[in-house]
């Protein structure tokens, strides 16, 4: 006789590779490099330093 296979195991582990593969597409579809991450970052770095110096003391 076979080993008895436990269904919810394999129904979590199949959920798992499937959700993997998901998020894997949107990482590819909807991800940013990190140059362009770096780049947004540097510009709203820039951005505020701008606002922050147009304010006025009270």
């Amino acid at each position: 006789m076979t080993e008895p296979v436990n269904l919810n195991k394999f129904r979590k582990e199949k959920a798992r590779t499937e959700n993997k593969a998901r998020a894997d597409q949107n990482a590819v579809a909807f991800g940013r490099t990190k140059a362009e991450k770096d780049l947004v970052k540097k510009q709203q770095h820039k951005l505020n330093q701008h606002h922050e110096g147009r304010k006025l003391d009270k």
